[in-house]
């Protein structure tokens, strides 16, 4: 089954060279018509070109996102292979070759770290739509110098369009699609006088659920109301100097989660009809809202030293009401969690400076210090059976604090090869704070605050030190080949007073090809990697709390290798790529939450104990080991797309894409009937005609209407988007 696999999306990349060598020969457009544009980013620290830079790297223009079916970070993994996102509550579990978030405790960090126009991004509010892009990159393998102490797994960077002197332009884009699907983007830039310029930009999406609740309230979970805007000033008085501030606020509104219990769990007997029918008896809604603020000041010396400050200041927040079992049950004590209220408040301060060195000498070098600070609120109201007054409450303040000192030295050996070493020490520290815990008859008149059954007080602090070495060989200006070895790291934490887990470290040794073909025609990517994994981090019942909590579990193993590959040749574009990932991972004791009677069920009961407690020995299981979590064997993703000149400087361009995700465990029971995302393919299409200021397109998503497992929380599982289609109009001016 493995070789079959193999085979089967090895054939497609050797169609699509093929392809690609035939729409050559065919031809007859100009050279600078079959060009591939060059995508240049700054994610470290200096601009460079995509092929230029020795590692395994997704880059996608803004302008491609629509062409690739990308609204959102959860499309990301049907145009990136190797990644996975899927669905978890009011969080996503981001995932890279295997290795990323694997828990949304507020004590746990990023596996996959994420940034919005260079600041980091907590794992809350991140389902936004994307608008006004200039490119969204996935930095695959861990980044041991520049992004530090999240990025075992690798790193996101979603670029805003910044401002621009001297230019008035700007676009106004319109959408209407099935499922009442309404949409509206535009931006404009303005320049103000010589050394000014504003940028401001706009989004705003509507629409109606993709299910229907069957419940006694009537829910609409996942109905869509998202509004965004971002005003980006950009300041340069003088060549030396440049400021660019960018503000941004959104407000999404959801009808809820749209989930189902798991089957053959506690509440599946709550399961009627398809994926698209739902059963709450219980009203759900969730609400985020966020404020970004980044300032980025650069200064050159005379002498083309640059010195860099980006600081950042992020408001986050989410409120959610939840049908906790997905489902309408007697009141029983084995459904006895019914409702959930969840308040979940993130404040992130950072500040990173740099100082960076010219590139025009044989040696060249970069320095940086980074400070990161996250005040984080979680609130959960547990409501224990349908008549009970008084609920149970979960109360987690927690202080996180991350300080990062790196740099990266590169040194010229010969004309064609390059060394470079970087260096980066992390430290972190994380604490939750005073009346953190588990509290019972919270709103009771004698105990209003409730009172505290389990103590979630404690604190955690760890440093590693991480970086890179790599040596380049760039062969001629077409070809560069490199070999690496890397060093990740994601700070342990704490699960309460007497409970804790450790770091975990992924060591990666990666080779890897960049080759530009036909005169920049067709552009080539391909490496292998292997990683020592340790200390994985996975989330399991904590018996000193009954939380759903941390703990590390046996080293992994992780091996494969990735290729991409984009060709414009004449009217035909092409483009894709291929992940396989082969990952092994060892054996542990744990309890099994699918057998629970209900979540946050309290402590392990001591000897003779009977209230209060929950005795969970007869739920313990020990596995076998597995492959990795969040782990598909085989992922990837093609497009095609067909030029056609009709005259008048007019064009219609049909495109295909086609995305292959692989089956992948969530759970460390392994069970096929509970655990397993099943693989799913997925076909999207777009028809452009356009002219030099407008365009219209017809668009298609997920056109064989497959239904499919997107990702679970607890005993319940969520949904991907059902078939969509629509028209979108742009003006450009």
């Amino acid at each position: 089954m493995i070789n079959q696999k193999i085979l089967c999306a090895t054939s497609v990349a050797t169609w699509l060279a093929a392809s690609g060598a035939l729409a050559q020969e065919d031809t007859t457009s100009t050279a600078a018509d079959t060009m591939l544009e060059e995508i240049v980013i700054s994610a470290e620290r200096r601009e460079a070109k995509v092929q230029d830079i020795a590692i395994a790297i997704t880059a996608i223009t803004g302008d491609g996102l629509d062409d690739k079916a990308v609204k959102r970070l959860e499309d990301l993994q049907f145009a990136a292979p190797g990644l996975t996102v899927t669905s978890a509550g009011i969080t996503q579990a981001v995932n890279i070759r295997g290795v990323g978030l694997a828990s949304g405790s507020p004590s746990v960090t990023n596996g996959v770290a994420s940034y919005i126009d260079g600041l980091f991004q907590p794992p809350i509010v991140s389902t936004n739509s994307f608008y006004d892009i200039a490119d969204v990159t996935v930095f695959r393998g861990p980044q041991g110098t520049f992004v530090g102490s999240s990025s075992t797994g690798g790193a996101i960077f979603i670029s805003s369009k910044n401002p621009q002197l001297g230019a008035w332009d700007g676009y106004v884009n319109a959408e209407l699609g099935n499922y009442a699907q309404t949409g509206l983007q535009g931006a404009l830039n303005v320049p103000v006088g010589e050394t000014l310029a504003l940028r401001g930009a706009i989004n705003h999406a509507r629409r109606d659920s993709f299910y229907d609740d069957h419940g006694v309230v009537g829910n609409e979970a996942a109905r869509l109301d998202e509004l965004s805007g971002r005003l980006g000033v950009l300041w340069e008085p003088a060549d030396a100097f440049r400021a660019l501030l960018k503000v941004e606020y959104s407000d999404k509104q959801t009808g809820g989660f749209a989930m189902r219990p798991v089957p053959t769990t506690a509440y599946a007997a709550g399961r009627i009809g398809g994926i698209r029918d739902l059963n709450y008896d219980t009203p759900t809604r969730n609400a985020e809202r966020q404020l970004i603020n980044s300032l980025e000041l650069r200064y050159t010396t005379a002498g083309g030293i640059v010195f860099r400050s980006l600081s950042g200041y992020q408001d986050k927040e989410v409120h959610n009401l939840t049908d906790i079992d997905a489902a309408s049950l007697p009141d029983t004590p084995a459904t006895r969690f019914r409702r959930q209220v969840q308040d979940v408040i993130e404040k992130v301060t950072t500040e990173e400076i740099n100082v960076i060195s010219p590139t025009d000498g044989r040696w060249d070098w970069i320095l940086g210090a980074y400070y990161q600070h996250n005040e984080i609120d979680v609130v959960n109201l547990n409501f224990v059976g349908a008549a009970t007054v008084y609920p149970q409450r979960i109360y987690i303040p927690t202080d996180k604090t991350v300080q990062g000192y790196f740099g990266q030295l590169g040194f010229q050996a010969t004309e064609t090869v390059e060394i470079l070493l970087g260096l980066r020490g992390n430290m972190f520290e994380g604490k939750q704070l005073s009346g953190a815990g588990i509290y019972t008859g919270y709103g009771n008149p004698a105990t209003p605050n409730g009172t505290r059954i389990v103590d979630l007080e404690g604190s955690h602090d760890d440093s590693k030190p991480t970086g890179k070495l790599s040596v380049n060989w760039k062969i001629n200006p077409d070809n560069l080949l490199y070999g690496f070895v890397a060093r990740g790291y994601k700070p342990g934490g704490f699960n309460s007073a007497t409970s804790e887990f450790d770091p975990e470290t992924v060591t990666d040794i990666e080779l890897g090809w960049k080759s530009t073909l036909f005169d920049g025609r067709m552009r080539t990517a391909i490496n292998v990697f292997n990683y020592d994994y340790q200390n994985f981090q996975a989330a399991v019942i904590d018996l000193g709390s009954g939380g759903n909590n941390v703990t590390n579990v046996a080293d992994a193993k992780i091996k494969g290798f990735e290729l991409e590959l984009q060709a414009q040749l004449g009217q035909v574009r092409i483009d894709g790529g291929l992940a396989y990932v082969d990952s092994e991972l060892g054996s542990l004791t744990f309890v099994n939450t699918r057998l629970l009677p209900g979540p946050q069920l309290g402590p392990q009961c001591a000897s003779g104990q009977t209230t209060g407690c929950f005795n969970y020995t007869p739920f313990l299981q020990t596995n076998t080991g597995g492959v990795n979590l969040y782990s598909p064997e085989l992922t990837y993703n093609v497009g095609v797309e067909y030029r056609i000149p009709l005259g008048n400087d007019s064009t219609l361009t049909p495109r295909l894409n086609y995305a292959y995700v692989d089956s992948q465990y969530v759970n460390l029971l392994y069970n096929n009937v509970t655990d397993l995302l099943a693989s799913r393919g997925l076909l999207s299409a777009l028809i452009t005609y356009a002219r030099e200021k407008w365009d219209v397109q017809l668009y298609g998503t997920n056109l064989s209407d497959e239904e499919y497992v997107a990702g679970q929380l607890g005993n319940n599982e969520f949904y991907g988007a059902p078939r969509q289609y629509g028209v979108r109009g742009s003006v450009r001016f």
